[in-house]
């Protein structure tokens, strides 16, 4: 991942000192299964290091791989409803490159990747982010099997992104995503719904 040009290093601030450390390791990524294999390893060390949920996302240049931005599940040690992997990696995205638009006409494409498909908070920024395309590993139903609360979606939520020009991609290394939830609940992971929703 290159330095910003902007002055999100203190944002870099925020982010668990394991994945800061390996950021700075990472470079470019090939296709969507070689980019979804650093997605679940990021959801991973976020259980195994205590850091939080278990899910991972980031954001790529879809054509080159490079690695734009990426985030981890950090609601429970921000105590912010909002730091979902999705929200974290895009948040750092716009801000390395200077951008709440990542679909800005001389950016080039850029594309979502995430460990599990996105709960309705998620899913109502991706059309707002500019991304292209959203690559998902575990499904909604992965997710609320453990109980996750993954809110109130429109079932054919793909088909509505892509009537925004957003492609979805589905299931890429889905049964090693779904591991990753199942380590995290049978070692007792807290499940950090809204008032037993």
């Amino acid at each position: 991942m290159r330095k910003s040009q902007s002055s999100s290093i203190d944002y870099l601030a925020l982010l668990p000192e394991w994945l800061r450390e390996l950021l700075l390791e990472s470079d470019d990524f090939g296709e969507h299964e070689q980019r979804m294999k650093f997605v679940i390893r990021l959801a991973r060390l976020n259980v195994d290091n205590g850091t939080g949920g278990p899910f991972g996302a980031a954001v790529f240049e879809s054509s080159s791989g490079r690695l734009v931005a990426a985030g981890v599940n950090l609601v429970t040690i921000l105590n912010c409803s909002l730091a979902h992997a999705e929200m974290v990696a895009i948040a750092f995205a716009q801000r390395s490159l200077a951008s709440y638009d990542l679909g800005r006409q001389e950016l080039p494409e850029h594309e979502l990747v995430t460990s599990c498909e996105p709960c309705a908070m998620c899913l109502g920024a991706i059309p707002w982010s500019g991304v292209s395309r959203v690559v998902c590993g575990a499904r909604d139903e992965d997710a609320r099997n453990i109980g996750f609360d993954e809110g109130s979606k429109v079932s054919d939520w793909p088909v509505e992104l892509e009537k925004r020009d957003i492609e979805v991609v589905r299931d890429v290394c889905r049964s090693s995503a779904v591991q990753v939830m199942q380590h995290y609940h049978v070692a007792g992971g807290e499940i950090y719904n809204s008032r037993k929703a």
